[in-house]
């Protein structure tokens, strides 16, 4: 089926039954605010999604995982979307998802108190997960465009491994919350710098599939050669399947042996139905997420219209992947009187509302993403979902534009909106 037939999935389901869904997204505030903060999509899921999921149930098939069918799933897509035709099934290994995959490798590659480098603003968890596991977070923010600024990464590689220390770099391909699909040069650039620092990559590329028109993904592991890096790859944001935990990681080829030490106890953690679930996708859900491409690229360029007649100081770098929409709000007027209210929070604490997030929940109820929780500069930012129906983006952004003429005309900030 051609996305000319199949109709767009984000139009597919109507606000009263989003409101029936029981997930984050949907239960972390009120029943009276929009919520275009986590990154779940209001769509009904992909037919051969539900058609496994129904099979497995239906036929008992519930136990532990097994296999490489994920694997192969993601090889026979990444060739066909990707022209990536040497995915080494046999050099991977099925994590109960992205970030716990990190987390395990940088068990593995790196030890208590070692560096792991971030390049914000950045998705909060690469803050959050390592601190958790006992490793230090430094960071190399973005230059200009968003892109990779290869001066401020090799100070902080250099940083990094002073003493002799070992150093991990945690890289977003595409980028969170920036949308950037980093180019084949400058992945091939990285390639050579950490190797030249012995700092260890590892690539988390779990919004892949969502390329959008205009933009080409390229796969760390098929520019950086024979590498001793890790890529960790998920059907998970292309489908809307956070909920089912599941993810490939893949090794480089001189990465195999630390591969092979990886703990047996990890395979206990991916859920069997989720492999299952997420390899249909893979093999069979090409027109959905086609389909789906299609209506994010059209949500993108309605974003922008929006934005432009309802918040015109608003500024922000159209992505080239995902449906993350990385908004500067530092000339707004609400930004000031946010900014008035208070509040602090740290990087990859995503709990916390405050400045423009916090106002635009308070006076317009729709939830955002905080950019402060993001690293460096995120201050003053916000990352808006639009992933979403026609309907909610357009009512959501013409209450943030309500909000902030409200606020210029009569700029007394309320009470602070609490989330449940």
């Amino acid at each position: 089926m051609s996305t000319e037939t199949m109709p767009d999935p984000l139009e597919g389901v109507p606000l009263e039954r989003l409101r029936q869904r029981t997930s984050l997204k949907w239960r972390a505030y009120p029943d009276d605010v929009l919520p275009l903060w986590v990154a779940e999509m209001d769509v009904d899921l992909a037919v051969p999604v539900v058609r496994a999921i129904r099979a497995a149930a239906e036929s008992g098939d519930t136990g532990y995982p097994h296999g490489t069918r994920y694997a192969e799933a993601f090889a026979g897509f990444a060739a066909r979307r990707w022209g990536w035709e040497q995915l080494p099934v046999e050099r991977t290994a099925l994590m109960p998802d992205v970030m716990l995959g990190v987390v395990e490798v940088l068990r593995l590659i790196t030890g208590a108190g070692d560096t792991v480098i971030v390049s914000p603003p950045v998705y909060p968890p690469f803050y959050a997960f390592p601190h958790h596991a006992e490793r230090q977070v430094a960071e190399a923010p973005l230059g200009a465009g968003g892109r990779l600024d290869f001066d401020v990464l090799e100070e902080a590689f250099l940083r990094a491994r002073a003493g002799g220390r070992r150093a991990a770099y945690l890289l977003c391909n595409p980028h969170n919350p920036t949308g950037v699909v980093h180019t084949a040069a400058e992945l091939l650039r990285l390639a050579r710098l950490a190797e030249q620092h012995g700092v260890r990559v590892i690539a988390d590329e779990i919004h892949a599939p969502l390329v959008l028109p205009g933009a080409t993904f390229v796969p760390y592991l098929s520019v950086a050669g024979d590498t001793d890096a890790f890529a960790l790859l998920s059907a998970s944001k292309g489908w809307n399947l956070p909920g089912l935990k599941a993810a490939v990681l893949v090794a480089g080829a001189d990465a195999a042996a630390d591969l092979r030490r990886m703990p047996e106890v990890v395979s206990h953690g991916p859920s069997h139905v989720a492999a299952l679930a997420h390899a249909a996708a893979l093999t069979d859900g090409g027109d959905w997420l086609d389909a789906l491409l299609a209506g994010l690229d059209r949500k993108r360029a309605l974003l922008s219209e929006l934005l432009g007649e309802h918040l015109p100081t608003v500024s922000w770098v159209r992505p080239e992947a995902s449906y993350l929409a990385w908004l500067d709000c530092t000339r707004l007027e609400a930004g000031r009187i946010a900014a008035d209210q208070g509040g602090t929070t740290e990087p990859g604490d995503v709990t916390t509302v405050v400045g423009a997030t916090r106002f635009f929940l308070d006076r317009a109820k729709v939830a955002l993403s905080a950019g402060e929780a993001f690293g460096a500069g995120g201050a003053g930012r916000v990352r808006l979902n639009y992933a979403t129906s026609t309907r909610i983006l357009t009512e959501a952004v013409q209450a943030m534009g309500a909000a902030e003429r409200a606020a210029a005309a009569s700029p007394v900030p309320p009470k602070a909106h609490r989330r449940d």
